[in-house]
C-alpha cells in the first residue's frame, strides 16, 4: 500500500493510492499519518477498505511529507561501500548515527531553502525506514516485526556547517526544508527485495547519483536492531539509512547547489521527488 499526505502545507490530508493509482481521501478513517496512527493495526484497517468508493483528490494537489510529527528523525552515515571510497573515509565498523531535526521535514516536491552564506549546500538519495512498532533492545530477527515501511529521503546538507564548524553533524542536517520524504509512505510488502532497489538523484538534468541499496554497509534489519540498543523507537519514527556515490562533496572538484537548482530523485517502488533550491 502506498500512502501518502495531500493538501496546503498544514492542512494535508491521508490519503492512498487505489488499484488504478488515483489519489483516494482517507481522512474519514484516520485523522492522519502520525506516530497515533502508524501502525500494524491501522494498517491492516486501511487496507480493508474499498478505496474505490472514497473520495478521489486530483493530482495537481501539493503532495507533503508522507509522515506528520514523527519522534525521531535518526540518520546513519557513511553506509554505502561506494560513497565511504569516494570521500576517502574509512568503512565504519558499526553504523554512524546521528540526528536531523523534525523542523527539518518538508514535501517531496517543496522548495528546498539556501540561506544567505551558505556555501556546501549538497544532496542525498536515501532509503528512509518507518518504525511501525514501538522497539527497545530487539535483535536483528525482530527488526522486521518493528518496520511498518519505507520512503525516499533527500537527506539535503550544508557540508561546512556538518563538518569545517564545530560539534556533531546535526546543525549540518537540520535547516528547515533539509528533510523533504515521500512522497509515500510504502509499506513493506510491496517491497519486494529492500536490499535492492536502485535509487538516483540528477541535479539540473545531469545523472549525480546512481546507486543500489545491496551495496549498504549495514542493512534495514542490522540497523534497526543497532539503533534500538541506543534509544528506543516509536511508531512514526524515521531512520534515513545512507547514500551512494555521487554527491556534491565526492566530486572533483566538488560541486555545491545553488538558488536556481533543480533536484530530482527516485528509488524504485518509492516514488520520485522534485525539488527547486530556492534563496531565502
Amino acid at each position: 500500500m502506498k500512502l501518502l499526505r495531500v493538501g496546503e502545507n498544514g492542512r494535508e490530508k491521508p490519503a492512498a493510492l487505489d488499484s488504478n493509482g488515483k489519489i483516494r481521501d482517507i481522512s474519514s478513517h484516520i485523522k492522519d499519518l502520525n506516530p497515533s496512527t502508524l501502525n500494524f493495526e491501522t494498517i491492516s484497517k486501511i487496507k480493508n477498505l474499498d478505496l474505490s468508493s472514497l473520495p478521489e483528490i486530483s493530482s495537481s494537489k501539493r503532495i507533503g511529507a508522507c509522515i506528520t510529527d514523527p519522534g525521531k528523525f535518526v540518520a546513519i552515515g557513511l553506509n554505502y561501500s561506494d560513497h565511504a571510497a569516494e570521500t576517502g573515509a574509512t568503512v565504519p565498523t558499526e553504523p554512524i548515527m546521528f540526528m536531523k531535526a523534525t523542523s527539518s521535514i518538508c514535501g517531496p516536491n517543496d522548495d528546498v531553502e539556501i540561506v544567505s552564506g551558505s556555501k556546501k549546500l549538497d544532496w542525498e538519495v536515501e532509503l528512509g525506514i518507518v518504525i511501525g512498532k514501538n522497539a527497545k533492545h530487539i535483535s536483528e530477527s525482530q527488526s522486521q516485526e518493528h518496520i511498518l515501511g519505507y520512503c525516499l529521503v533527500n537527506d539535503v546538507s550544508e557540508r561546512e556547517w556538518q563538518i569545517e564548524k564545530m560539534g556533531q553533524w546535526v546543525k549540518g542536517k537540520s535547516h528547515d526544508t533539509y528533510g523533504p520524504i515521500g512522497p509515500y509512505l510504502v509499506t513493506k510488502d510491496e517491497i519486494k527485495d529492500v536490499n535492492n532497489l536502485n535509487m538516483t538523484l540528477d541535479v539540473n538534468g545531469e545523472r549525480m547519483q546512481k546507486g543500489n541499496t545491496n551495496t549498504m554497509i549495514f542493512n534495514v534489519d542490522i540497523i534497526v536492531s543497532y539503533v534500538s540498543k541506543f534509544m528506543s523507537l516509536q511508531a512514526g519514527d524515521i531512520i534515513t539509512t545512507g547514500t551512494p556515490p555521487g554527491v556534491g562533496m565526492g566530486k572533483k572538484p566538488q560541486v555545491f547547489l545553488k538558488a536556481g537548482d533543480q533536484m530530482k530523485l527516485s528509488i524504485d517502488n518509492l516514488g520520485e521527488q522534485s525539488s527547486k533550491v530556492v534563496p531565502v
